[in-house]
């Protein structure tokens, strides 16, 4: 049975490596792939293309992300084209003779945003307020409609003030809660109210 499993980790690490075109150094294998024979599952099936792989990105895998916590992604953001790679030839001399146009061509390839777009406000607070004002209206109007059309209307034992009364002064006689119910707010040898 386990060498089993280890043979068909292995031939699925194979095929997945294959059809996502990534090479063993772009996809290294996970300490539990390892175990299982060596040749197991890589960890990243996402493609890539023919983007550059610089960094280890925020989870090791070769994949783009713009995060402010994580400032270089793992992958450049697009692949190099002709006019891109040129650049980058002139990249590895001076840089005093890139032009400004030239260095943002060059930072769109690697990053699709800068820092200043990501921490842009995203107006997505009007969204969730929104929502949430939608969510409490409709609370409010399924009660209005419950309370309506469902509950039936209040008994007068509640209502009228003379059964309220009735009922305050049968507690008071039978001296219900004593200690800290209705009870213990009369006094006894009064007969009125504790003040």
């Amino acid at each position: 049975m386990e060498m089993h499993i280890v043979s068909m980790a292995t031939v699925t690490g194979t095929l997945l490596r294959r059809c996502s075109r990534l090479s063993a150094a772009a996809a290294p294998l996970s300490t539990s792939a390892r175990a299982l024979g060596g040749g197991g599952l890589p960890t990243v099936v996402e493609r890539h293309g023919n983007r550059m792989v610089i960094g280890y990105g925020f989870n090791g895998e070769p994949n783009y992300i713009d995060r402010v916590d994580y400032p270089i992604p793992a992958v450049r953001f697009k692949e190099d084209n002709a006019q891109i790679k040129v650049l980058r030839e002139k990249e590895r001399g001076d840089w005093k003779k890139l032009t400004k146009e030239e260095v943002q061509e060059l930072y769109r390839a690697t990053f699709c945003r800068s820092f200043a777009e990501m921490q842009a406000p995203t107006g997505e607070w009007k969204l969730v307020l929104g929502g949430t004002m939608l969510a409490c209206s409709i609370a409010v109007w399924i009660y209005l409609f419950m309370k309506v059309f469902v509950y039936e209307k209040l008994p007068d034992t509640i209502t009228n003030p003379e059964k309220v009364e009735a009922q305050v002064q049968r507690m008071i006689d039978l001296r219900m809660n004593p200690v800290q119910g209705i009870a213990s707010e009369w006094d006894y040898e009064k007969g009125q109210w504790k003040n």
